[in-house]
């Protein structure tokens, strides 16, 4: 993977750049992190499930979700002392790692919110003040947004009105790596105002830097590649003049002390999911390599599931390797007769039911002049995290056999 993440993020890294982003990694005042460990850890999962969807929720390990619960019981046992002597702290602390991780130019450009669907209405929310205050102009100025961007930022740039560039970095259905780098540096050259970039499964499955990406806002969720419990996501904005314009949607006291500030209390509420950051560095770095050494392994063992999968049921990959990260998307088999978003839905909700597999499915519609007869038209995506296991892989592989084998077809689920 190592090889992979410039080319991630578009362009190679410059020689001229040196980047600021700590090497993180275990020390030898780290312990590394063993199978038993590991199994412990992820204790609490269903051991039933065959659990390949690590990109739409995420996990959080044990160690993490105990840390939870001490800041939870800190708070409920003298809220007034969290309040004013804890919370504030802590979350700078997180907001301090997360800055490091991006490498953001300064620890005000972070703000921690609930998710990028937040992160979203944020920025969303600034761009239609400015079309009411007339600094953009009805019917001259306009959103442009990738078709493949995910649905509830859709429905976002649908309820407010944008001149931004909408960009995703990982996109979830069907899942590829954008080059947002050079996407990035195409709308600077087209005179686009701001850029943001939608990024939920950015950190934690790829390199997320912002001084080489270079967009005005970026939001990525940490609770579904960086182990963080939900939920919690950040959202960076470069520091200039309209920075300072930005507010959370929710309102409270500390509205007009900056996004960050605000951000960080929205009413009372449970914030420990902002505050177990710290924790959250100290697991990942158990991992040889830390953070970097799990998303090459998850790359490597994604795209070599994929492949497994691809070959036992004579269809493909929907993408080129090095445009998946944590996640591939890989063709079933077309004798199981999926014709739409309906079927997709009902064949997921029956592996999960019958065969105890947990996989998103998509839909992909065949081209107006191709017949669909043997043609692919359904893609599951499958991710992999570090508590998967080979055997999840061939559990589902098995399930779509033994569909196949019986003669089903996705027209039976519609009884």
């Amino acid at each position: 993977m190592a090889t992979h993440n410039n080319h991630l993020n578009g362009d190679a890294i410059s020689n001229r750049h040196v980047s600021k982003k700590p090497k993180l990694a275990p020390t030898a005042a780290v312990a590394v992190i063993t199978e038993d460990d590991l199994h412990s850890e992820f204790s609490h999962h269903d051991p039933a499930v065959a659990r390949i969807n690590n990109g739409s929720f995420g996990c959080c390990p044990a160690s993490v979700i105990a840390a939870q619960r001490r800041w939870q019981l800190l708070n409920l046992r003298q809220p007034d002392h969290f309040y004013f002597n804890e919370l504030k702290k802590g979350i700078l602390h997180s907001r301090t790692i997360i800055k490091d991780l991006v490498n953001a130019e300064h620890v005000d450009e972070i703000s921690i919110v609930d998710n990028a669907t937040t992160a979203a209405a944020v920025v969303l929310q600034q761009t239609a003040w400015a079309f009411h205050e007339g600094r953009f102009q009805k019917g001259v100025d306009a959103v442009v947004m990738l078709h493949y961007a995910y649905g509830s930022v859709k429905k976002s740039v649908e309820a407010y009105v944008s001149r931004a560039g909408v960009i995703d970095h990982v996109t979830s259905m069907p899942s590829v790596v954008i080059p947002v780098k050079e996407l990035v540096r195409i709308c600077r050259e087209e005179s686009v105002d701001k850029v943001f970039v939608d990024a939920a499964h950015g950190i934690g499955c790829t390199s997320v830097d912002m001084q080489e990406i270079g967009a005005d806002f970026y939001t990525s969720n940490l609770h579904k590649w960086f182990f963080c419990p939900p939920s919690i996501a950040f959202l960076y904005s470069r520091k200039n003049s309209s920075s300072c314009d930005l507010h959370h949607p929710v309102v409270s006291h500390e509205y007009g002390n900056g996004l960050a500030v605000e951000s960080a209390w929205i009413g009372n509420r449970d914030y420990s999911a902002q505050l177990v950051v710290p924790d959250v560095l100290e697991f990942v770095n158990r991992f040889e390599g830390g953070i970097q050494g799990i998303k090459r392994r998850n790359h490597e063992k994604v795209v070599e599931m994929g492949q497994m999968l691809a070959a036992a049921w004579g269809t493909h990959l929907g993408s080129p390797p090095e445009m998946c990260a944590s996640m591939a998307m890989v063709g079933l088999p077309a004798c199981l007769g999926i014709r739409c978003d309906l079927d997709v839905a009902r064949l997921r909700t029956h592996l999960r039911d019958e065969f105890g597999v947990e996989v998103p499915i998509y839909f992909r519609a065949p081209a107006a002049a191709i017949s669909a007869g043997d043609v692919v038209t359904g893609y599951a995506r499958i991710s992999y995290q570090v508590y998967n296991k080979v055997e999840d892989y061939y559990k589902f592989r098995d399930a779509v056999d033994q569909l196949v084998n019986s003669g089903f077809t996705c027209a039976q689920l519609s009884t």
